[in-house]
């Protein structure tokens, strides 16, 4: 499977922006797929991820009530609405999928991820 993520761009602080993960290829019903980000000076991190089967979300602990990961199978194409956006927040964010069945308690590890889009990025400006 091939990902493409978009949505990207310049927010001020408290703003919005939706990310979108396009998928070409095979069905993705049977992925989980995830969004990590890349801060300057940081690790890459992970930010949320959802299964496409069932819908199971998880989210890293700083997005809580802020993002939300949404699927649509149909078009295959995994969202990720983010509000209240904060300085911090920026970075460039990639998708990623997993193909089969992933645990949730797995959904946050980057290295059970097969397949990488190319990122893209968002500045958040105070």
């Amino acid at each position: 499977v091939q990902l493409q993520a978009s949505g990207g761009g310049l927010v001020q602080a408290g703003g919005s922006l939706r990310l979108s993960c396009a998928a070409s290829g095979r069905s993705f019903s049977g992925y989980t797929v995830g969004w990590f980000r890349l801060a300057p000076g940081k690790e890459r991190e992970f930010v949320a991820a959802v299964r496409m089967g069932d819908s199971s979300t998880v989210y890293a602990d700083f997005v809580k009530g802020r993002f939300t990961i949404s699927r649509d199978t149909y078009k295959k194409t995994v969202y990720l609405q983010m509000n209240t956006l904060k300085p911090e927040d920026t970075a460039i964010y990639y998708c990623a999928a997993h193909l089969g069945f992933l645990i949730t308690g797995a959904f946050n590890r980057e290295a059970q991820y097969d397949y990488w889009g190319q990122g893209t990025l968002v500045t958040v400006s105070s």
